[in-house]
């Protein structure tokens, strides 16, 4: 048998290959958009992929399941459980607890575990060539790595009310009746890792097993002295802000992502035509360096999404592509770094790519308006608007600074005043240059704190410091 685990470091993502060497077939569990690396994974041992599968319907990214499909012909298999309001809308193979599928020696089996979503699959894997016992997990969203996927996503992200408590309460029960019926020798594959907003701790090792979280996740105490309303309580307690796509997300995973066939190659594009696109508002150019740089000077009206580990989460904080028409265009070094920021944008529903640019030369510029932290106290500001999570602000923040993170603020402008000058900041300057490039495109007066929290506290630690003295 094969298991495979493929990481997508920008969402901190998950998904699997099991395969059957003996037969030559495999099945994708929880796959992404951009499908290549499964079909090269296979194609590499030898395999072919007939069927494809999820754990649940995913709110942070954009299921590549009917993508893989298409391509390969497989089979899909859905969860049926959780009611008929949690019914997948596209075509494919329903799971209920117990089913199973088959792949030579290989015996997958669905177990609702309910809680984090109410029709949540688990996938308790068999190896047959070496045993008659399970010994492995793919538990998706419900056991991570020291942690348990939230329960309030429902809330935060997809028009629930109070959810959460419901949702608490089952992944109690999903723990007791399932995972620790289980031996503590199975090994546990999550769905996510360190950086995942599905949870509020979770941990970066790729793999625990039963045993270990038994004995040593947070929650293992309250299940011992089955106290259902501390495990609530805890639970609840300090989840993360949920970006607002994940809204979209869970709504195009339901009724099925579109399938976007093979893409042909980025290419790169005249200037004069992109300079034209923008006098006309037909493109939207998108600034990938460093903030630094774009300090330096941008194409006016641009999108700040960085390259690096988190296109695809930038990029889904400011493109809402149900609103969002224009086509992007990237600025790129290479065709290959635009192809790979393109997949990584697919994995969020970001399709509508139009090419990339070498250089913004010749094409509108301006200058982002930055202010000292020294200022900021004498500066006329509409809102001091802090950008991190609800978390980060709880620990410390500017006095009468307003808190919206990142990813909700482009969801949330009600929030902000109408006229005046916003003064964003985030900790370091990453996520505010994002969120403040958003702004300005949408018609704000946004001047940007140098440096963020963190040169405000030095500025402000500094200060102290020189007064004492």
């Amino acid at each position: 048998m094969l298991i495979e685990r493929i990481y997508d470091e920008d969402l901190a993502q998950a998904s699997y290959l099991i395969g059957c060497q003996a037969k030559g077939e495999a099945v994708v569990v929880d796959g992404r958009r951009d499908i290549a690396v499964y079909q090269d994974l296979a194609e590499k041992n030898g395999m072919k992929i007939v069927a494809v599968t999820e754990t649940h319907i995913h709110a942070d990214y954009l299921s590549g399941t009917r993508e893989l499909a298409a391509a390969t012909g497989a089979t899909i298999y859905v969860s049926g459980e959780g009611g008929q309001d949690w019914q997948y809308e596209f075509d494919g193979e329903r799971l209920y607890d117990g089913d199973r599928i088959a792949l030579g020696n290989i015996t997958i089996q669905a177990l609702h575990t309910p809680g984090h979503t109410p029709e949540h699959l688990s996938f308790l894997v068999t190896d047959g060539a070496f045993s008659d016992q399970p010994g492995y997990l793919l538990s998706g969203d419900f056991v991570f790595s020291g942690d348990l996927g939230r329960p309030d996503l429902l809330d935060e992200a997809a028009g629930g009310v109070d959810t959460r408590f419901e949702g608490a309460k089952q992944l109690f029960a999903s723990l007791r009746d399932k995972f620790l019926t289980l031996p503590d020798y199975v090994q546990v594959h999550p769905a996510h890792g360190a950086g995942s907003a599905c949870g509020k701790a979770l941990g970066a090792i790729p793999s625990s097993t039963v045993g270990y979280e038994r004995l040593y996740a947070w929650w293992g105490p309250y299940l011992a002295a089955n106290d259902e309303q501390g495990f609530v309580n805890e639970l609840l307690d300090g989840q993360p802000d949920a970006h607002a796509y994940f809204g979209r997300m869970k709504r195009e995973n339901r009724e099925g992502p579109a399938v976007m066939g093979e893409r042909a190659p980025l290419t790169e594009l005249a200037t004069d035509d992109v300079a034209r696109g923008l006098s006309a508002d037909t493109v939207t150019f998108v600034d990938t360096r460093p903030n630094a740089e774009v300090h330096e000077g941008t194409v006016t009206g641009s999108l700040n999404i960085p390259a690096g580990k988190s296109v695809a989460t930038y990029g889904a904080w400011v493109v809402n592509p149900e609103t969002d028409k224009n086509p992007l265009v990237l600025l790129a070094p290479t065709q290959a770094a635009a192809q790979e920021m393109w997949d990584h944008l697919v994995r969020v529903g970001i399709d509508n790519v139009a090419g990339y640019l070498t250089s913004f030369e010749d094409l509108p510029t301006s200058t982002p308006r930055l202010i000292q932290p020294a200022e900021l106290a004498d500066f006329d500001a509409a809102v001091v608007l802090d950008v991190r999570n609800r978390t980060e602000h709880a620990a410390g923040h500017i006095p009468g600074s307003h808190q919206l993170s990142g990813g909700r603020v482009m969801w949330n402008l009600d929030e902000l005043p109408a006229g005046g000058t916003l003064v964003t900041y985030c900790q370091s300057g990453v996520r505010n240059s994002v969120a403040a490039s958003a702004l300005r495109r949408a018609g704000y007066d946004v001047v940007e704190l140098a440096g963020s929290y963190a040169g405000w506290a030095s500025w402000q630690q500094a200060r102290e410091s020189v007064s004492t003295n």
